[in-house]
This record gives C-alpha cells, structure tokens and sequence, in this order.
C-alpha cells in the first residue's frame, strides 16, 4: 500500500470531523442544557486537532476530539528522539469519552483511527461502556449495535474484537474488566475504501445507540451516597487512562495538545 495522497488524507479528516460534529449534536439533544464548544490547537511538528467538549447537567462532560499529525519521527517502538533518524507517517482519529452526571447512566467511549506509516497503512479503534450501575438492556442494546455493524463487513469481526476488547481493557492492579465491554480492534489491513467505511460505521452505530442509553437512564432518582460512589468508581477509569491507554501515550509521545488528550478523564473523581 503506497503513502496516501494528500487529496486522500483530507477527505479522510473531513469525515471525521463531520462526524465529529453528529456525535456532540447528538450528544446536545439528549443532554438539552448546552451547546458544543470548540478549540483548535496545531502541533509544532505538523498537524493539529479539534477539541469539542459538551458540559450540561446531564452530560457531566463529554470530548470528542479529532486530530491529524504528520512527520518523519515515527517509529514502531516510540516517536524517535530529538535528532534520530524515524518514519514518515500520518495518523489521524476520532475519539470521545463522556462522563455523565447520574449515576444510572454509563461512561461512554469509542474512538477510530489510521496511520499511514510509509507504505504501510492500517485503522483501529473500537467503543465500549462502562457503566457504574449496569443494566442488562443498555448492555445488550450496546452490543448488538456493533454486532450489527460488524457482520455487515466480516462474521468473525465481531466476536474476535469483542474478545479483544475485554483483553485490552483489562486492569492488571484491580483484577478487573473496564466496563461491560464492546469491541477493539486495531493493525486492519487490506481494501482501505472498505477499511474506511468500517470504521465510519462504528461511529455511527456508537453515536445512535449511546445517546440512546442515555435517554433511558438520565432521569432516573438517585441519591447523594449513589453520586459519591460514583465518584470513587471514576477512579478506575482514570488510572486505565493514566497508566494503560495506547491513545493516552501516542498522544503525549507524538507532541499532541495536553488538554485535548486529557478531556478523557471525569470532571470530578475520588480516591
């Protein structure tokens, strides 16, 4: 696979923030108490990136990020050091993270991205739940959404990425699975029409049948103590973020804005 073109790396990213600005419409209409907010940052070594951040008093805090960096430091281990010689690459993605404010109601994630690393090209991504209180529908609707999506493009996508994502979101230092899981995917090769529809796909099932879990447990009671554990639980959220996260570390390593990697993280958390 030859090195994208720039025609193609642009009809790429304006995808993506085409998508980006569904999901946080979608995200506004459920919540009901704000609008979007938008800041633009660029990145010293080429690039930049679009953060869009929904606080309300439903969605306690939602980002969904879009970014796309270029270079020459890229290496397979780690971004090459001041002065080493590395890879021409380019990588662009979506991601959002939202937290919401009752406690009924789940963490939402999904991202989906590409690299384009000089000849060699593959996508990633995936979308889990994670909720503080679960119920057996949200889980199942969760599911089957991306199951749906799945089996439109391979049978074995689903069972293998849902495999795959109780694996990698895994807590080594809790003994426990983040969420009640979704799919993760990443290093897909192959036909990158096809690859690219895949993964547009997956953000658009995610930004139907998340605000659509939302609706269902937005409004339900429930009381101070509920919140504060809450607020406790977050907190294993946040160390997978802080110590585990593959998206976490290429953003830092590749020079990517703090803020905007750090948007995924809750607004309020306790230890």
């Amino acid at each position: 696979m030859q090195a994208l073109t720039s025609r193609q790396q642009d009809d790429v990213v304006t995808t993506l923030q085409d998508l980006q600005q569904t999901l946080l419409s979608k995200l506004a209409a459920v919540d009901g108490s704000a609008l979007p907010q938008f800041r633009s940052w660029e990145r010293s070594g080429g690039g930049g990136g679009t953060m869009g951040v929904l606080r309300g008093t439903v969605v306690e805090k939602a980002g969904v990020n879009v970014s796309s960096v270029f270079g020459s430091d890229y290496r397979e281990d780690a971004f090459a050091a001041r002065g080493e010689q590395g890879e021409d690459f380019f990588a662009t993605g979506l991601s959002t993270i939202t937290h919401m404010y009752n406690p009924h109601a789940p963490i939402g994630h999904m991202n989906v991205r590409l690299f384009n690393v000089g000849e060699r090209l593959w996508f990633g991504g995936g979308a889990d739940l994670t909720p503080f209180l679960p119920y057996a529908e949200d889980t199942q609707d969760f599911h089957q959404s991306l199951r749906v999506h799945c089996e439109q493009f391979d049978r074995d996508y689903y069972p293998r990425f849902a495999a795959w994502c109780d694996q990698y979101f895994f807590i080594p230092h809790r003994q426990q699975v983040r969420g009640v899981g979704g799919i993760f995917f990443d290093k897909l090769r192959g036909d990158f029409s096809r690859n690219l529809a895949f993964i547009v796909g997956v953000v658009t099932a995610y930004s139907e049948v998340y605000p659509r879990i939302i609706a269902r447990r937005k409004d339900l009671a429930f009381t101070e103590a509920l919140k504060e554990e809450q607020l406790y639980w977050r907190g294993r959220y946040a160390e997978f973020n802080l110590i585990y996260d593959e998206g976490t570390k290429f953003g830092l390593k590749s020079g990517g804005d703090v803020e905007a990697i750090f948007v995924s993280l809750p607004p309020v958390v306790k230890w």
